[in-house]
């Protein structure tokens, strides 16, 4: 009995082995997201929100065109769009600036709240947080907090970060951070004389953060970074929301910055998002994903009901911006994301 025994188990070993390398090879070989690109806005006035985002917060222009191509209208459903492109940098990290000539989108609502579910915003990393916020206040930047906030020390995932809300001339909403040593990525604590380092990551406001893992980390491929639990009078006054108690998850994909879910536990009346919304509304983001293989990607995503706003992936290498393919999708909440292959 014993030689049975011993060569039963050499099969069961044997056989687990072969499933465990299987599954191995198919996950290597699903399309992946390489990385999270540019982050992308819609604005009503390029030259307006040019000379903000240059003159207040440092970012360089390194790229503007204009142009109508019947593919860009397939492909982000606009007919006849005839659009304008900036592209900034800071640091690392670019966005873009999208101008709709023809046709023009809605404004954002003029009573927008932190926890409605159109919100995102970019956290812009500085040196220094009060030098960086009385240069807002000369330049009378629109606040949303009350003032710079410390996340206490009883909060030990973001003890000692200063954070501070605000607006930009279309009204969508930005973050400047402050990361105090042994926090955050390493490179924000090079030594530096510039005050505005680069863009951390972007915030979305999320129904349900299990719902939203399941599509970030388990369909898309990114990788929890961090979680945390904020509330009291210092998230209320960085938010002004009142009461505000919100569940915060950091992902990451291989480069880029990270996407932090925000999900308001309280208050839970934040508005949906506008299920007419496109992408010439001004609470329009899109967030960029560097994919290989976008067609067995984008395809992987249909068979899992995903909401397009792209009918397919498109060639746009005529347009000229270092992107051979793209299609936009929108996730569970309405948030817009770019697929690109370069």
């Amino acid at each position: 009995m014993k030689p049975r025994i011993a060569k039963t188990t050499r099969r069961i070993l044997w056989l687990t082995l072969v499933l465990f390398f299987a599954a191995v090879f198919s996950a290597a070989a699903q399309p992946k997201v390489l990385g999270v690109g540019a982050i992308g806005l819609t604005v009503a006035d390029m030259d307006r929100s040019v000379q903000f985002f240059s003159q207040v917060l440092t970012f360089k222009k390194v790229a503007d065109v204009e142009f109508h191509d019947p593919q860009f209208d397939r492909l982000t459903g606009i007919f006849g769009a005839r659009v304008r492109i900036a592209t900034m940098k800071l640091g690392e990290e670019t966005i873009t600036l999208t101008e709709y000539l023809n046709p023009p989108g809605r404004p954002i609502p003029w009573d927008s709240r932190s926890n409605d579910r159109w919100f995102q915003h970019i956290a812009i990393v500085v040196r220094d947080m009060d030098v960086a916020y009385a240069r807002l206040r000369r330049f009378k930047v629109k606040p949303i907090s009350t003032a710079p906030q410390r996340i206490p020390d009883w909060n030990q995932a973001a003890a000692g970060i200063r954070a501070f809300y605000f607006r930009d001339p279309d009204n969508h909403a930005l973050e400047l951070i402050y990361f105090p040593p042994c926090k955050g990525d390493p490179r924000w604590q090079r030594p530096t004389e510039a005050l505005f380092l680069g863009i951390d990551h972007t915030a979305i406001a999320v129904g349900n953060t299990e719902q939203s893992l399941k599509f970030y980390r388990d369909l898309l491929g990114l990788k929890v970074a961090g979680e945390s639990l904020n509330y009291g009078m210092e998230q209320e006054y960085l938010s002004r929301v009142a009461g505000a108690r919100v569940r915060i998850t950091g992902l990451r994909a291989p480069e880029g910055p990270g996407i932090e879910f925000l999900e308001y536990l309280h208050p839970q009346d934040g508005r949906p998002y506008p299920q007419d919304a496109g992408p010439n509304d001004l609470w329009n983001w899109q967030t960029n994903l560097l994919v290989q293989d976008l067609g067995d990607f984008f395809n992987r995503l249909k068979s899992h009901n995903v909401s397009l706003i792209s009918p397919k992936v498109f060639d746009i290498k005529s347009m000229g911006r270092g992107v051979k393919k793209a299609a936009l999708i929108r996730d569970p909440d309405g948030h817009a994301l770019g697929l690109v292959e370069r």
